[in-house]
């Protein structure tokens, strides 16, 4: 039975609901995110400054030995250098850039002559756009106070937290998200699994739940097998033995313009669930933010059912009820 999605009418009052939650959120939690993330940011780009000999040293070697601090050496740029505008500047492989950025890695196919071909156009341009406005001690070769290396830390620290603030905050939202449905289901003698003790979806007892856990399903491509990662996966107390759990989509939004081009991903993952599972299958949104009419619309139309995270105790409605003393057959 739908529980959210046929209820036109209340939607505008949830909609109006749901944004006063979001920003009530916003306002007091997400700067100290941001502040956090920073902090750990602001050391992780001093280590970057430490490989680097302060930047005095930018050179190949370095580079394969430590790939990921290529996003931070971006940031270093007057001005900072977007990762695409790096590798034009440098007429640099794209692969290679991206792998070091993503992956952390170099490709294993690259030949090393052509590994430090590419990196030497990198490092070139990188030294060559150094900002000697924040790195002084650069242009007056001397050595850097502690003070002088901190100061630039935090500096470069503040780029990259600005580049990436969207992505902070919505993972502490996330964060956020999943913790809120946990508690929910603790309090109603639900047990925790974590998802890296090898839980499966079809193996899990009932009255369980885990997070982030992996759904296969058959992909139209020649039949092959698709992971669809579900954020949250749960086993009712009433289950037997070959039921689908119940799966929740945590979504979180700071703007209504971003919701409308998202809004295709939970439908193409509920067709592939039930493409192979069956048009049984157990899916809902949990959702707090910028949600409008038109996003809401376009998920009841594909038959998609929510819950809004300021009314969790919709939940039950869906089957997921209090674990009491009766018996699990």
């Amino acid at each position: 039975m739908p529980v959210n999605r046929n209820r036109t009418n209340k939607w505008k009052e949830d909609i109006e609901k749901s944004v006063d939650y979001y920003n009530d959120w916003f306002i007091n939690f997400a700067p100290k995110a941001f502040r956090e993330t920073r902090v750990k940011t602001t050391e992780d780009v001093a280590r970057t400054l430490s490989i680097t000999d302060n930047l005095r040293s930018i050179k190949p070697e370095i580079l394969i030995n430590n790939p990921c601090i290529l996003p931070t050496l971006r940031m270093t740029t007057c001005p900072p250098l977007a990762r695409d505008r790096l590798i034009g500047l440098a007429d640099a492989n794209k692969n290679l850039v991206e792998r070091m950025e993503k992956n952390n890695r170099t490709p294993a196919k690259l030949d090393r002559a052509k590994l430090e071909a590419e990196l030497k156009k990198i490092c070139s341009i990188l030294e060559k756009l150094t900002d000697k406005d924040i790195f002084s001690w650069l242009d007056k070769g001397i050595h850097p106070s502690s003070t002088d290396v901190q100061r630039a830390a935090s500096v470069i620290a503040d780029r990259l937290c600005g580049a990436t603030a969207d992505p902070i905050i919505r993972n502490a939202q996330e964060a956020r998200q999943l913790r809120a449905i946990g508690e929910w289901l603790d309090s109603r003698g639900y047990t925790y699994i974590p998802s890296g003790n090898g839980a499966r979806f079809n193996e899990m007892s009932p009255a369980t739940y885990c997070f982030r856990l992996n759904i296969p399903t058959v992909s139209r491509n020649k039949g092959k097998t698709v992971n669809v990662p579900v954020d949250v996966v749960v086993m009712p107390k009433d289950s037997k033995l070959g039921d689908m759990p119940f799966l929740i989509e945590a979504k979180s939004a700071g703007d209504y313009t971003n919701v409308n081009k998202r809004r295709k991903e939970e439908a193409k993952k509920i067709d592939q669930l039930k493409k192979t599972y069956g048009t049984k299958i157990r899916y809902v949104l949990y959702l707090c933010g910028y949600f409008d009419s038109g996003y809401l619309g376009y998920e009841a139309a594909e038959g998609i059912d929510w819950i809004w995270e300021h009314r969790t105790d919709d939940f039950a409605k869906f089957g997921l009820r209090r674990y009491g003393p009766t018996k699990i057959s």
